[in-house]
């Protein structure tokens, strides 16, 4: 992993690039952006496994909820980053350290890929280069961090596995149903220590 920039005033955090990604910030006032964002969660597959608490349903929300993770960025509380091929700059999906605890030094990581970049291990590559930034120094330098997914999200579990996080367990009831914040279902958890064993993917 490289970083390849010196961090940008409202996006506190370097670039990424490995395994022919970059990693870089995304522009709230973009409209390619924001209509990236807006395809990435109002794909099926986003909106079969994922509940996020404003749910997308046009690009005036789109451009909103990315505004939103943009400010949290700025402001430290997470770390949001567009994923994309290192060549040619295209937008492949989403990878963002969330929830960033500073007394616990934990966070939350979650990812999306859009349907073209999918069967290509975007996430997976996506998840070690992060993971290895967010529990590493100078990155975050959390100790640990998790990641979760719902109950049935097979492919989320082999990746999560696959860069090092350990499945911990089911919380019962701990994310909403498929675009329902009235109905629960469980969620398997899974996290990665600063002090596992790097992975080599």
């Amino acid at each position: 992993m490289t970083t390849a920039r010196e961090p940008h005033p409202d996006h506190p955090y370097p670039d990424l690039h490995g395994h022919g990604l970059r990693l870089r910030p995304w522009r709230a006032e973009s409209e390619a952006d924001v209509e990236t964002w807006f395809r990435g969660r109002t794909d099926s597959e986003f909106r079969r496994w994922d509940t996020p608490l404003r749910i997308t349903t046009d690009l005036d929300s789109a451009r909103e909820s990315l505004r939103d993770a943009a400010r949290n960025t700025a402001e430290g509380a997470s770390a949001s980053y567009c994923v994309t091929d290192a060549a040619t700059g295209t937008p492949l999906g989403h990878i963002g350290v969330n929830l960033i605890n500073r007394v616990m030094n934990s966070a939350r990581v979650g990812y999306w890929a859009l349907p073209e970049a999918r069967g290509r291990r975007v996430a997976t590559h996506a998840l070690a280069l992060v993971a290895r930034w967010a529990l590493s120094e100078p990155g975050l330098g959390l100790h640990r961090l998790e990641l979760d997914h719902a109950d049935g999200h097979d492919s989320s579990g082999h990746i999560a596995e696959r860069c090092g996080f350990r499945y911990e367990g089911t919380l019962r009831g701990a994310i909403g149903e498929a675009e329902r914040h009235d109905a629960y279902r469980d969620m398997h958890l899974h996290a990665r220590l600063a002090t596992d064993p790097d992975v080599n993917l």
